[in-house]
């Protein structure tokens, strides 16, 4: 079974009013209506965070990166050959 956890809300007078009509449209309480309002802008939201977008010009760049050939840049080579010193001592 799922645990139920409480949620309050406090609105001033025109917003639950706003809320009580909006929810008699739809045939349901305001709680179910506020309850199923804030899941779905929260689905939205947390979608649209998770997304990268970039531009045609930024794409091709980062496409062009990543698929073309790899030369390890002085630090990077540095690195590995602190970590190759490392490895065989």
């Amino acid at each position: 079974m799922t645990e139920v956890a409480r949620f309050d809300l406090k609105l001033d007078a025109v917003d639950k009013d706003l809320l009580a009509r909006a929810a008699s449209l739809m045939g349901t309480t305001m709680a179910g209506f506020v309850r199923s309002a804030a899941k779905e802008k929260a689905h939205t939201l947390l979608e649209q965070a998770s997304r990268v977008t970039m531009s045609k010009r930024d794409f091709e760049a980062f496409n062009a990166g990543i698929h073309g050939a790899f030369s390890p840049n002085p630090a990077l080579q540095a690195a590995l050959a602190a970590a190759a010193k490392v490895k065989r001592a």
